[in-house]
């Protein structure tokens, strides 16, 4: 089970960091992502974490602002989230490939795991 928190309201320009938290005593043995979707758009690939946290993959509309992070003690995987813009604005979402999976993907389908989403509003 994966349970997302963190999200809110914040200024464009200001920054947010979100977590997943993952039950059970397997995470280290998952890879991790962020997705995220807004309203009358597709899920979109946020950012993607590898199971020893060594190898990150971002989308092209966050690469170079976000960053992933875990710590497989606290079985959490976090999203930094500086310099935030309007377009940020949506549904974030954790997921969680299952262990036997070693790559980070990009496609939503690729990820057997999800959590509830947390709402993160990026507006003036």
């Amino acid at each position: 089970q994966l349970q997302a928190s963190g999200g809110g309201l914040v200024h464009p320009g200001g920054s947010l960091q979100i977590s997943c938290v993952a039950s059970g005593s397997t995470f280290s043995s998952n890879v991790m992502g962020w997705f995220r979707q807004a309203p009358g758009k597709e899920r979109e690939f946020v950012a993607g974490i590898s199971k020893d946290g060594g190898t990150t993959a971002y989308g092209a509309s966050v690469k170079g602002r976000f960053i992933i992070s875990r710590d497989n003690a606290r079985n959490t995987v976090y999203l930094q989230m500086p310099s935030l813009k309007p377009e940020d604005t949506a549904v974030y979402y954790c997921a969680a490939r299952r262990s036997s999976l070693e790559a980070i993907n990009v496609m939503a389908q690729a990820y057997d795991y999800w959590g509830q989403g947390t709402q993160v509003t990026v507006s003036s």
